[in-house]
This record gives C-alpha cells, sequence and structure tokens, in this order.
C-alpha cells in the first residue's frame, strides 16, 4: 500500500496528514517530508495519523527522530489520533509517555 502526505504551513506551524501504511518501505518518505517541513520553518509540527491503518517500527523510529529534531531546534511535533489499533501501537511500545498524543487537531494547537 502506499503512502499519502500532505503538508498544510501556516505561521510556522505544519499540519501533516498520513493516510496509509507507515512501514519499512514507505518511512523513509515520512521522513524526508517531515524533514523539509522542519527545514522549511515549521516550529510546530502537527502529525494526522488517523488516515494511518498500520505502523511499524521503522515508522515509529522516523516519528522519534522528527520529534527529537523538532525539540532540537526548540519546537515540538504532536501525534493527532484517535484510531484504537495505531493507539495501542504507541501504549505497546511505551511512545505513548514520549509523544503528546490527542484526538483533535484543536486539542493539539492547545498544547
Amino acid at each position: 500500500m502506499e503512502l499519502d502526505i500532505t503538508v498544510d504551513r501556516s505561521d510556522g506551524e505544519c499540519l501533516v496528514s498520513v493516510s496509509g501504511e507507515i512501514d519499512v518501505y514507505t518511512s523513509p518518505v515520512l521522513r524526508e517530508r517531515l524533514i523539509e517541513a522542519m527545514d522549511g520553518g515549521c516550529e510546530t509540527i502537527i502529525v494526522l495519523l488517523d488516515g494511518v491503518g498500520f505502523i511499524d517500527s521503522s515508522g515509529l523510529g522516523v516519528l522519534v527522530g522528527a520529534l527529537r529534531r523538532a525539540r532540537e531546534r526548540n519546537g515540538g511535533l504532536v501525534l493527532v489520533c484517535s484510531r484504537e489499533p495505531i493507539l495501542k501501537v504507541f501504549r505497546i511500545t511505551g511512545l505513548d509517555k514520549v509523544f503528546p498524543i490527542v484526538s483533535t487537531i484543536d486539542e493539539a494547537r492547545e498544547l
């Protein structure tokens, strides 16, 4: 399955909408788009994962790397997800304690 990524920029914030599967084959594309967003001046990155049906360890690694890069630049990265199968992956790996994960874009913007 392919990965579809759109990036909407607005005043130092990037809304990154992801749909499809994030795996070893597609995660390099996500990494590149997140790096482009940060290099393009996005301080806050909001990643929408509700369109994602599957994420593996390589996808999680990309998100961890992006969070680290964002924090190094005094920015932030917030995940928006309400899909239980994806949330379960974050809980099982303990990454729900690392990432701010919220249910809506509005909640993400309040952080």
